[in-house]
């Protein structure tokens, strides 16, 4: 498959994004209040997983003070609300595969609003486990062509000497894939190089892709992605839906 559509999700999630950043920020501000919580530190040098959150923070254009402004807050609120990480795999229209990843503090609100989702998309909820298997968890790092005007074999040089698995280019941009534990070395050590990164983060990146012809379908898929993006307590949604650029 062409990797054309990964990035097509990606400007997909940007323009969303850009259409409504308080709901996309106050998201990730919750994901960078359970990173300094269960990573025991407000520190990023001494917890990784603030990092990597940090990381995908600042490819969502999230400015460096609110980031900072939410870790502090964090760091000092000993009352703050305990987030449940809780995540639903399902079926949309014509056999895609989609995962739900939560952060909530009422898993009966969000077990609803998700099931609510998948069925006014002519799709279901499935068993845990069910879609999983057929994705990858991986670190992608996805680079802009419009952003990045340097030397495309520097640049995979560059990656796989940090230590990634996978250098892709495509029409649009270049694709980066690393093992989940070699992640945030290689973001590093794109950042130190001033590399602009249009996302940056631990991911589930599907094996197949499935393409939908039916205006139907596509109608129902892009309902359930709606709800679920628009839910505050759905952190990330992963599908193998292949979406046109």
């Amino acid at each position: 498959m062409s990797g054309h559509s990964k990035f097509a999700n990606i400007k997909h999630k940007k323009e969303k994004n850009d259409a409504a950043k308080g709901k996309i920020f106050t998201k990730l501000g919750k994901e960078l209040a359970v990173a300094v919580k269960e990573g025991g530190s407000a520190d990023p040098a001494n917890n990784s997983r603030l990092r990597d959150v940090i990381a995908k923070a600042k490819a969502n254009n999230m400015p460096n003070d609110t980031i900072e402004r939410n870790i502090k807050k964090a760091d000092g609120d000993a009352n703050a609300a305990n987030y449940e990480h809780i995540i639903y795999e399902g079926y949309g229209p014509g056999g895609t595969a989609i995962i739900v990843e939560t952060l909530t503090d009422n898993k009966n609100r969000t077990a609803s609003n998700v099931k609510n989702a998948f069925t006014k998309g002519s799709g279901s909820v499935g068993t845990p486990g069910c879609v999983s298997f057929m994705f990858d968890k991986k670190g992608q790092i996805i680079i802009d062509k419009e952003e990045y005007e340097g030397d495309g074999d520097e640049l995979m040089m560059l990656a796989l000497d940090a230590g990634a698995e996978d250098f892709e280019e495509q029409e649009d941009s270049y694709e980066i894939v690393t093992a989940p534990e070699e992640f945030g070395q290689v973001r590093i050590a794109l950042e130190e190089q001033g590399i602009p990164m249009a996302a940056a983060e631990v991911t589930m990146i599907p094996q197949t892709y499935v393409k939908l012809t039916d205006a139907k379908d596509i109608a129902g898929i892009q309902k359930t992605m709606d709800l679920l993006e628009d839910d505050d307590d759905v952190q990330d949604v992963y599908h193998n839906w292949e979406m046109e650029a």
